[in-house]
C-alpha cells in the first residue's frame, strides 16, 4: 500500500531526548492527525516497517478503547517489532493481551490491589519521602533523580511486592536494562551470533529476572505475608489460579511499569513546578490544591509517551485507510496538549478542571497500579512542599533517550 509522505519525524528517540517536540506534534494534530512515520535505523537498532502515529485526543482514546480493532496481542505494545520467535512469550503478559484473555487475567489479579492494602503503605511512603529529602535539605542542592526520586518508587514497590531489602538494587538494574535500552547512559546491549542487538524484553534477556520471580513466589507460598506477591500467588477466581508463566510476567510488569511510571512522573512534576514558579508558590500557599495539581502534572508530563497497537482489520482512522497488520501508535503526550480537549494546553494550571488526561491509559488496559502511583505522588509532594523551601533549577535537565518513557534522568536543583 502506498504511504503518505512523512510530514514530521516523531519516531526518533533522540528527538525526545531534546524535549517533547510539541510544535511538530501540534502540526500533526492540525494537518495530519494520523500520519505515517518511517521507522528508520537508530544507532545499532535496525530500521522497521513504519507505523501510523495517532496524535489527537479523541483518536487516541478511541484506539485505546477499541481492542477488537486495535490489538495489543498481534504485535505487542512496543513500537519496535519483537522477534517473531519471541512473540508467543511476550503475549503472556497482560499488557500484550486482548479480551477475553486479558479480562480473565485482570479479574484474577485485581484483588491484589485493594485500596486497604495500598493505603496501608501511605505512612511508610511519606516517611520514606521525608528521609530522602532530609538527607539533601542541608546541602542546599541536589540532583533530584539520582539523590532522591530514583530510590523512592523502587523502595515503595519492593515493600508492596514483598521483595527483601537485600535484593532491591536488582530491581533498578532490571528497570534500566529494559526501559533505557535506547539511552547511551543506561544501555546494556547484547548482540546475537549474527551481531544484531537482542531485544531486552526477549526470553533470553529476562531469564535472570524470571528465575528470581520464581524463587520469590515459592518463598511466598511457604511464608505468606500481606503483600502483592503473596496475593498473586494465592489469587483464585472460580477455581482458577495464575500459571507460573503468568506469575512471572506479572512480576516483570510490576517491577518495570510500577517503578518507572512514578520514577518518571516525580521529576517531571517537580520540573513543571520549577518552570512555573507562580503555580509553585500557589501550591505551597494552598496544599488543598494538591490532588488537582497531581492530575495537571500527569497531563503536563505523562510518564508514558506512546503505546503501540496493531490493526486487526482494514479500517479508517482520522481520514487514513489503515490496513490489517499495520502498526498504530498512540501519542499520549500529544493528546494531552490537544487544544480540542484542553483549552490553552500549554498553560500549566494546577486548578484545571476537567482534566481527563490519559496518563494511566484508557479502556481495558487502564493501569492496575494507578492508585498506588497517585498515592506515592501525593505523599512525596506533601513532604517536598513542606520539607524544602521553593527550589529552582541549578543546571540543564537531562531527558531519557526514548520514544516510550518520558524520563528525566538529571534534574539539578538548588534552594
Amino acid at each position: 500500500m502506498a504511504r503518505p509522505t512523512v510530514v514530521e519525524n516523531v519516531f526518533d528517540p533522540r528527538v525526545f531526548a531534546r524535549g517533547v517536540p510539541h510544535e511538530a506534534l501540534r502540526r500533526l494534530r492540525d494537518d495530519a492527525p494520523v500520519s505515517w512515520q518511517e521507522e528508520h535505523e537508530v544507532g545499532i537498532w535496525p530500521a522497521g516497517p513504519g507505523y501510523w502515529a495517532v496524535t489527537r485526543y479523541d483518536d487516541v482514546r478511541h484506539v485505546l478503547r477499541s481492542p477488537a480493532d486495535f490489538s495489543s496481542s498481534l504485535g505487542a505494545t512496543q513500537i519496535r517489532d519483537p522477534d517473531p520467535a519471541d512473540l508467543p512469550f511476550i503475549r503472556r503478559m497482560i499488557l500484550n493481551m486482548d479480551p477475553p484473555e486479558q479480562v480473565r487475567l485482570r479479574t484474577l489479579v485485581t484483588g491484589a490491589f485493594t485500596r486497604r492494602r495500598l493505603e496501608r503503605f501511605a505512612a511508610t511512603v511519606r516517611e520514606r519521602a521525608a528521609v530522602l529529602l532530609d538527607a539533601v535539605a542541608a546541602r542546599g542542592s541536589c540532583d533530584l533523580p539520582a539523590d532522591v526520586t530514583d530510590d523512592f518508587p523502587l523502595q515503595n514497590l519492593a515493600d508492596l511486592l514483598g521483595v527483601p531489602a537485600a535484593d532491591r538494587a536488582q530491581l533498578l538494574h532490571w528497570t534500566n536494562r529494559v526501559i533505557g535500552y535506547q539511552d547511551p547512559e543506561h544501555a546494556h546491549v547484547v548482540l546475537d551470533a549474527d551481531g544484531r542487538p537482542v531485544n531486552p524484553r526477549s526470553p533470553a534477556q529476562l531469564a535472570d529476572m524470571f528465575a528470581y520471580a520464581e524463587e520469590l513466589a515459592e518463598a511466598k507460598r511457604r511464608h505468606p505475608a500481606d503483600d502483592v506477591m503473596t496475593a498473586l500467588v494465592q489469587a483464585e477466581v472460580d477455581g482458577e489460579r495464575l500459571t507460573d508463566a503468568e506469575l512471572k510476567m506479572f512480576f516483570f510488569l510490576l517491577v518495570i511499569a510500577g517503578n518507572d511510571t512514578v520514577r518518571s512522573a516525580l521529576p517531571g512534576g517537580v520540573l513543571a513546578l520549577v518552570e512555573h514558579p507562580g503555580e509553585y508558590a500557589r501550591l505551597r500557599a494552598d496544599p488543598g490544591l494538591l490532588p488537582g495539581a497531581i492530575e495537571e502534572m500527569l497531563r503536563w508530563h505523562p510518564p508514558v509517551l506512546t503505546f503501540r497497537r496493531t490493526a486487526a482489520r482494514d479500517l479508517e482512522l482520522g481520514g487514513q485507510a489503515i490496513a490489517a497488520g499495520d502498526k498504530v501508535v498512540v501519542y499520549h503526550v500529544s493528546a494531552h496538549y490537544d487544544e480540542r480537549r484542553f483549552p490553552d494546553p500549554h498553560r500549566f494550571d494546577l486548578g484545571r478542571t476537567p482534566n481527563d488526561h490519559l496518563a494511566f491509559g484508557q479502556g481495558p488496559h487502564l493501569c492496575l497500579g494507578a492508585a498506588f502511583a497517585r498515592l506515592q505522588l501525593r505523599e512525596f509532594l506533601t513532604e517536598f512542599l513542606t520539607g524544602l523551601p521553593q527550589v529552582e533549577l541549578a543546571g540543564e535537565p537531562r531527558r531519557l533517550t526514548s520514544n516510550f518513557i518520558n524520563g528525566v534522568t538529571r534534574l539539578p536543583l538548588r534552594w
